[in-house]
């Protein structure tokens, strides 16, 4: 019963943007939601993506959330609607795919327009990377230019892997705003 009053008071501090109660949330149910992903998936990276994708949503939608629940079949819930919407957003990419024939698939590859425009928004993207903290320009180079694991960065970083974790997970959310705004 005293777990879950502590429980209960760090989703009240969550609520309020407090970034401890973040973390002891997703020190304290990331083995939960990973090992239900890589059970569904049997990949350890993708469902390494889909779990911080679903902290990520859960952390932005905290507000919604309804005591009536356990916070982790929540969370869980959340994980489980995302691999969903991956599995059906895939399905309609090779429906598309297999309902061309050859020659419009060969249409579709990039024209040097494309890889101009790609180039741009690559920079762009560089560009507002360089604006992020120290902290969170090192893990997001590290996890995407450089395509380190999780286990990878916390060691030559010398953090723990769930303060790796957040810290990507906040840089995303920094990004994303970056880019809604330009």
């Amino acid at each position: 019963m005293a777990e879950n009053k502590i429980i209960r008071n760090q989703i009240n501090l969550a609520k309020e943007n407090n970034q401890n109660a973040f973390s002891y949330l997703l020190n304290k149910y990331w083995d939960d939601v990973y090992n239900f992903q890589l059970k569904r998936i049997k990949n350890e990276s993708n469902a390494e993506d889909i779990t911080i994708e679903s902290f990520s949503k859960a952390f932005e939608k905290i507000n919604t959330y309804n005591d009536k629940y356990l916070f982790k079949t929540w969370l869980i819930t959340i994980s489980k609607n995302l691999h969903i919407d991956q599995v059906r957003k895939n399905k309609k990419k090779l429906n598309v795919i297999e309902s061309n024939d050859f020659k419009e698939v060969v249409e579709s590859s990039p024209s040097p327009e494309d890889d101009l425009i790609n180039e741009q928004k690559l920079k762009s993207l560089k560009h507002k990377i360089s604006k992020l903290k120290p902290s969170y320009k090192k893990v997001i180079e590290q996890r995407y230019f450089n395509e380190l694991s999780y286990k990878e960065i916390s060691k030559k970083l010398k953090q723990p892997i769930n303060n790796v974790k957040v810290r990507i997970m906040r840089a995303k959310r920094i990004l994303a705003e970056m880019i809604e705004k330009s």
